[in-house]
């Protein structure tokens, strides 16, 4: 499967796809993308408003925002693309914004924003930033929109990985990067295996209700943040990389396509379920899930954190 992370390996399998999935209406549709300002959130942002949502951009930078909100609605004419600038490595502006949120309900949240540091750097909330962006700040917000959520007629929640996940486990040991030489391409590896392992998790939390959850992986994309942190894989690649609308598609064929996709709690790749594994030494114990899931519930949780209000 690695063989078909490029562009080729896009070309042979979109051959496969039904281009009926995304013939979506999804004009009563509220959603929200982490991560929206540029790349593979952009082209997600703006696929979904084409076909009708409505879209929050949740982005970190407010002028990049902007910029962004501008650009949907100059290309798509649609005003139903709204902004909220949050940084979703710091938990009280997470909780911030789920409690000023005005609408009754979300119908997709997707969990896209990344960054890739090249030194150690501690969130507002003193936590390694890849941890705090990737894998806290997320589940605090699938948390705290959780009521919204089942308010959805049919709901779903997707987390953007990486295919660098399968390179590592599922480690909670010095997730500080107090005891290690700070790696950036380490710390991002964990982090989206950690997302992967909280897909399968929330799924599981939501089993009852309406709410289906994924987790997917883009292939080697063109976007900012390959660029800007992986300057020699940018140029060793460039010629092969997808791009951001490639590297989007299954977000939105998860997002848009009107059954939901089996399983949820399953890992995609070019819209068919994956396995999550490709290396046996990377295989997670249960009881490491569930350590995760205890550690992410302790490290987010402070207080009544039901969302109300007026953003959107």
């Amino acid at each position: 499967m690695i063989g078909s992370f490029d562009r080729l390996g896009y070309e042979r399998h979109r051959r496969t796809f039904r281009p009926a999935d995304l013939d979506a209406d999804l004009s009563d549709r509220h959603v929200v993308v982490t991560g929206a300002n540029s790349g593979l959130g952009f082209a997600t942002a703006t696929a979904l408003v084409v076909r009708g949502a409505r879209v929050m951009l949740v982005c970190r930078d407010g002028g990049r925002g902007e910029a962004a909100r501008d650009a949907i609605r100059s290309q798509t004419g649609s005003s139903s693309v709204e902004l909220a600038v949050v940084d979703v490595s710091d938990l009280s502006a997470v909780r911030s914004f789920a409690a000023g949120l005005r609408w009754p309900r979300v119908d997709r949240l997707i969990h896209n924003a990344g960054l890739l540091p090249d030194r150690r750097i501690l969130s507002s909330d003193g936590h390694e930033l890849t941890f705090a962006t990737h894998v806290l700040g997320p589940h605090l917000l699938t948390r705290l929109l959780r009521p919204r959520l089942e308010a959805s007629a049919e709901a779903r929640v997707v987390w953007v990985s990486s295919g660098g996940m399968y390179t590592v486990g599922l480690s909670l040991d010095d997730l500080a990067w107090e005891r290690r030489a700070y790696d950036g391409v380490r710390a991002y590896a964990e982090t989206k295996r950690m997302q992967v392992v909280l897909a399968e998790g929330w799924a599981t939390a939501l089993e009852g209700t309406r709410i289906s959850v994924y987790s997917m992986h883009p292939g080697w994309a063109e976007t900012p943040g390959v660029a800007r942190s992986l300057p020699r894989f940018h140029r060793l690649t460039a010629r092969l990389l997808r791009t951001a609308e490639q590297g989007a598609d299954t977000v939105v064929w998860l997002s848009a396509v009107r059954e939901p996709p089996k399983p949820s709690g399953g890992f995609f790749f070019d819209r068919e379920p994956r396995t999550r594994h490709l290396l046996p030494w990377t295989r997670e114990s249960e009881a490491q899930r569930h350590a995760l899931w205890r550690l992410c519930e302790a490290l987010t949780t402070r207080g009544s954190e039901a969302g109300n209000g007026s953003v959107g």
